[in-house]
């Protein structure tokens, strides 16, 4: 197991500043992908938007935050960061090659929850414990990283503060590459929440619906605690009737 607290670093004792302007392609635009297409282009970020229609459906989601609306096959071209957030039961019917366009080395976030009971159905793969990130990294034939899936989207929108807040909301971040990483942890901190390693995607199941961070607004040291409590199996609650 391997979870670290954010890196000490000179601009953690100030303001979160935006470190250059990045191109971001989002794949779904409900809660949280509507969420990050705002705070995104709020902090100057180039965003292309998609959902499972056409460009027209996005028009008002475009004229409030001056993002492109695409088709969901050309959110990721030559994007620096692609942001995949559907529901969990429609990743199968996302176009082969689907983020693909993106720049060479540009991470995938993916903030999707399983839920079989409550909307998804039942999903073998995931119910015999592949943890839903790594299912969703196999569908879509990319390394992902793991974060915003256990936030509140209110709170992604509204709880963001500068580094060094008092009650500074702390996110897990799971996935692989260190320097993929490092990109997605400058995102969450430019957002105003601590970022926190929560180790390789192999243990997203750590912030899987259920476990004891989910859904919470932990600081640092209560999400590390939390991680670190999870248990791989799923609860009845998380697991198809």
């Amino acid at each position: 197991m391997h979870l670290r607290r954010p890196p000490l670093r000179e601009e953690s004792t100030r303001s979160s500043k935006k470190r250059y302007s990045m191109k971001i392609g989002i794949i779904g635009a409900g809660f949280i992908g509507g969420t990050l297409t705002r705070r995104l282009t709020e902090l100057g970020h180039e965003v292309r938007v998609s959902n499972s229609r056409a460009p027209e459906t996005l028009s008002e989601l475009a004229a409030e935050t001056g993002a492109t609306a695409v088709w969901a096959n050309e959110a990721a071209r030559d994007a620096d960061l692609v942001i995949v957030s559907i529901p969990q039961k429609n990743t199968p019917d996302l176009a082969a090659g689907i983020v693909d366009a993106r720049k060479p080395g540009a991470p995938v976030i993916e903030t999707n929850n399983y839920y079989p009971q409550q909307r998804d159905g039942k999903i073998e793969a995931i119910e015999n414990g592949t943890p839903e990130s790594v299912w969703v990294s196999e569908h879509i034939g990319a390394p992902v990283y793991k974060v915003f899936n256990g936030i509140y989207w209110k709170h992604l929108l509204k709880k963001g503060v500068p580094a060094g807040a008092e009650g500074r909301i702390a996110l897990p971040i799971a996935g692989d590459d260190a320097d993929g990483k490092k990109i997605v942890f400058g995102i969450v901190d430019e957002l105003g929440f601590d970022p926190v390693d929560a180790g390789p995607l192999a243990e997203s199941w750590r912030q899987q619906p259920g476990t004891p961070v989910y859904g919470k607004d932990f600081g640092v040291d209560d999400t590390l605690a939390a991680l670190k409590e999870a248990s791989p199996e799923r609860t009845p609650e998380w697991r198809a009737a």
